[in-house]
């Protein structure tokens, strides 16, 4: 769609200025795999701004053109790469609709940048029409090369809110790769991140559920020793799979996940040919809607579609989408003695917020088998996790199979 020139106005031993030029080809833009028209303004695709603003033409400019500065290599001075060194930039045409100044600010300056900025008026020749949406933004600050335009590959066309090409879920990967150690912790992630995507709101939620699991991966690593770190990393995997075997000994071709979240079981048990019927249920509507992206609904074929279902509802409530499952149950819950193990809680807390209580192994047992007997149940126990001889293991399960 055009070409990109590198010059350098200025190179001396004090100072270098590199500029980087863009030459968009309009006839070659509308030819592009994005049409621009809309269905507001169908000359769009050949009047507009694209050609003299920076946007995600700029991005990939700038990821083609310094791909080794971005990426953090240098064969002739590798120890340059992680050095901080006085930069500014300049943008001499930005876009920033929806936000504007603030918008500007808020986005650059939590990354410790100086922003100097000039807002243009519509026209000089008619100043009644107000100013433009369009700025020249300068900035500087003592970083490394390869930081400073991670943060304008995001950056600009978030700004921007608008990408020259269709975007997908490949586009979450650039945003976390070029976002790696600054996007997580930004004050705006979330703005950053909707806007980056075109505030599609699958994508979004998807790349926000991303980055927020690295944050709290980056945070238990920060707080947990090895050991500890590994039985957590571990166990909710471990619960899973036992979990599916469990259920493929059973024989059933229908099944139920009550409280599903984000749909990990979901997903395993779509891989299995012996269930014909998977049903997802849950309270929250976020989680359904994290469970659907997960999925990846919309890429589905359809007889896998037509495998499973994904519904709100609730145990307390009487919903009889609920009917015709009880045959088996597989109900886990953490075993509290087990918590001593884990040398960063506290004495009488419980391992998450949102737990209102936590048996011990004879705790559970006495109230499962209570139900059992109630209710016309078999209920047999299992280990969930490594056993330790004088707490058991970290967690623990109950199966219970209706009738004698």
């Amino acid at each position: 769609m055009g070409k990109a020139h590198i010059f350098y106005p200025e190179s001396s031993l004090d100072k270098t200025t590199v500029a980087l030029l863009l030459d968009i080809d309009p006839i070659d833009m509308v030819r592009g795999a994005r049409k621009l028209s809309g269905t507001r303004f169908s000359l769009r695709q050949y009047v507009n701004d694209r050609p003299y603003v920076a946007s995600s033409f700029m991005s990939v400019a700038i990821s083609k053109a310094f791909s080794t500065a971005m990426n953090g290599t240098c064969k002739t001075k590798p120890e340059l790469v992680e050095t901080q060194i006085p930069l500014e930039a300049k943008i001499s045409v930005l876009s920033a609709p929806k936000g504007g100044e603030t918008l500007i600010h808020k986005m650059f300056e939590p990354l410790g940048y100086q922003v100097k900025l000039q807002r243009h008026i519509l026209d000089e020749q008619f100043t009644d029409w107000g100013d433009s949406k369009y700025f020249t933004l300068e900035l500087s600050q003592t970083i490394t090369i390869k930081e400073l335009l991670s943060h304008l590959y995001v950056l600009i066309p978030a700004l921007d809110n608008d990408k020259h090409y269709f975007i997908s879920q490949n586009e979450i990967d650039k945003l976390l790769e070029k976002g790696k150690n600054w996007l997580s912790t930004h004050p705006e992630k979330e703005q950053i991140t909707r806007r980056y995507l075109l505030n599609l709101n699958s994508l979004s939620r998807l790349a926000l559920e991303r980055l927020n699991e690295g944050e709290e991966k980056e945070n238990l690593e920060k707080e947990e020793n090895p050991e500890q770190k590994h039985r957590k990393e571990t166990l909710h995997q471990k619960r899973l799979a036992l979990v599916l075997e469990q259920l493929k000994q059973t024989g059933a071709e229908k099944v139920i996940d009550l409280g599903c979240g984000e749909g990990k079981l979901l997903r395993m048990l779509l891989k299995e040919k012996q269930f014909k019927k998977i049903v997802g249920m849950d309270i929250s509507y976020d989680e359904l809607s994290k469970a659907k992206d997960r999925l990846h609904w919309e890429e589905l074929a359809p007889k896998q579609k037509e495998r499973i279902e994904l519904f709100q509802s609730a145990l307390t409530y009487k919903d009889k989408r609920l009917e015709g499952y009880p045959k088996t149950i597989i109900l886990t819950t953490p075993n509290r003695e087990y918590n001593i193990m884990f040398e960063n809680m506290k004495t009488g807390s419980m391992r998450h917020t949102d737990h209102r209580f936590e048996w011990t192994r004879k705790e559970f047992e006495s109230w499962a088998k209570g139900v059992a007997t109630r209710n016309n149940y078999q209920v047999k126990f299992l280990p969930v996790g490594e056993v330790e001889e004088r707490v058991g293991a970290p967690a623990q399960m109950g199966i219970f199979t209706y009738g004698n």
